[in-house]
């Protein structure tokens, strides 16, 4: 009989427990994109316009920024990771999580607790029927106590609910390392948003100063009655459209640079921000490609999702726990002593026992086992989601940097035949050998081909930088400091 009570209880405690969370099956994949990507990227004779190597199961260096080779942009993002408010507001979650943990872990303990306790008692005799009382009153009572309890965590209940608060603590870290990863690959993105509108409008200055020549070449025909009055006011309308761009690019070059002084914690206009030209920047000749076998555990969402789904789990444990009895014991000892007569007192001690078994809740306990199951469905679902989201997103990039490369190979010789078209048509103008028209299209062209060249020079820079993020950033080799999580714990699970 004692036989088969102890295996049934050892039977509850192996279900309260539980099997170890594993995270959902991620189908095997050997590549990013269905086709293989190339070993290096197309190439155009212009800065910015090198090959690109994939480097593949390489890992990605922790300051991953500095392979752009700027030592602004360098100083900029180590100060943004050090003066964000953002990142102060995840290093205090996560401290907060931290001393959470910290605090419920002192349950696993008995807790011991001392009482000092002093009472006047009085009582009229007559009230008791009686002449006088054995004992003179008033009665000063004195009570020293110390009082020990512990829950006894049969069930798994204090286990499972440390395990939740440790998956939070693991869930704001890698949170903290995301917000670390994204405010990085904002501030580059930035930067290169900025040096390609200094390059825009380095592009429109150059057309205004070909336009503002023109008109005045255009003008000497017409005093010559080589041109008519319409080719003299269409060539100033061309002029004063170009010059009506550039307070537009203007605009949007100062609205970047608030966005990096708030980056770093500054207000816009206290900010001591240095200047970002894409000729200041290299674009990386190789590029980290690490495995898609360890993307899981390179991305911080998805570490962070995979903790989410680690407190689910825990929870599941928690509440199937508390379907089963709760058993407590507990010893008080202590002195009880008179009119501050200690030595005359009484020592006493108490045992006891207590369980608590639930016996009727209307189905409560049974509902929130299930909702806890649905939660951890739900958190299961949601990390499957996050590590497809992730493959999809290192595959758009990698086909970003192949098209971007060929696309700028394309833009740099549509410039280049831009330009030597408009040489050729400029001579022939002032020679009388063509329209207007005909020059005032070879303008056109030269600027749209100036501008879309160096759009897909700042494309290969994005792109770059979007790979970095994309793999994770190299968070998992940066020295060990506060609130980062260590190589062990990237490999832990």
């Amino acid at each position: 009989m004692k036989r088969a009570i102890g295996c049934i209880v050892m039977a509850i405690i192996a279900a309260c427990g539980g099997e170890p969370v594993r995270p959902p099956q991620i189908p095997v994949t050997r590549q990013y994109t269905p086709t293989p990507v190339a070993e290096q990227t197309a190439s155009a004779d212009v800065h910015g316009g090198n090959t690109q190597q994939f480097a593949r199961g390489k890992d990605i260096p922790a300051q991953w920024w500095e392979l752009f080779q700027s030592a602004a942009l360098d100083g900029l993002v180590r100060q943004a990771l050090q003066t964000s408010p953002t990142l102060a507001r995840a290093r205090a979650r996560l401290q907060q999580a931290q001393e959470d943990l910290s605090a419920r872990k002192g349950t696993q303990y008995p807790s011991v607790d001392a009482k000092l306790s002093a009472y006047s008692v009085d009582v009229n005799p007559k009230s008791l029927d009686v002449s006088n009382l054995p004992v003179k009153t008033p009665l000063n009572l004195y009570l020293a106590s110390v009082g020990v309890s512990y829950t006894l965590d049969i069930f798994g209940s204090t286990r499972r609910e440390l395990e939740a608060l440790q998956a939070d603590v693991d869930y704001q870290r890698y949170e903290l390392e995301a917000a670390r990863l994204m405010l990085a690959g904002n501030v580059v993105t930035a930067a290169i948003r900025e040096a390609s509108l200094r390059e825009q409008i380095a592009n429109t200055e150059e057309i205004i100063s070909l336009q503002t020549s023109q008109l005045a070449i255009t003008e000497r025909l017409e005093q010559l009655g080589s041109v008519a009055k319409v080719d003299v006011v269409a060539q100033r309308l061309d002029l004063a459209q170009s010059r009506a761009g550039l307070p537009e690019l203007q605009r949007q070059l100062e609205q970047v640079r608030h966005r990096l002084a708030v980056y770093i914690g500054q207000p816009p206009g206290a900010a001591q921000l240095p200047e970002f030209r894409l000729a200041d920047l290299h674009l990386p000749s190789e590029l980290p490609l690490s495995l898609p076998s360890e993307l899981a555990h390179q991305r911080p969402d998805i570490r962070a999702a995979e903790a989410l789904l680690y407190q689910a789990g825990a929870r599941v444990g928690v509440a199937t726990a508390n379907l089963y009895p709760q058993i407590t014991l507990s010893a008080t000892g202590g002195w009880l002593a008179s009119n501050g007569e200690l030595s005359g007192g009484a020592g006493f001690y108490l045992l006891g026992a207590q369980l608590a078994q639930p016996l009727f809740r209307g189905g409560e306990l049974r509902a929130k086992r299930r909702s806890a199951i649905a939660a951890y469905d739900q958190a299961a679902a949601a990390y499957q989601e996050v590590v497809l989201q992730g493959f999809q997103n290192v595959a758009d990039v990698l086909r970003a940097l192949e098209a971007d490369a060929k696309r700028l190979k394309e833009r740099a010789d549509a410039a280049d035949q831009a330009r030597r078209y408009h040489e050729i048509t400029s001579a022939r103008y002032k020679a009388g050998g063509v329209s207007y028209y005909a020059l005032l299209n070879a303008q056109e062209k030269l600027y749209g081909a100036l501008l879309d060249r160096t759009q897909a020079i700042a494309d290969r820079y994005a792109d770059s930088a979007a790979l970095f993020q994309a793999l994770g950033g190299g968070w998992w080799k940066e020295q060990e400091q506060p609130g980062a999580p260590s190589t062990q714990s990237k490999k832990s699970r």
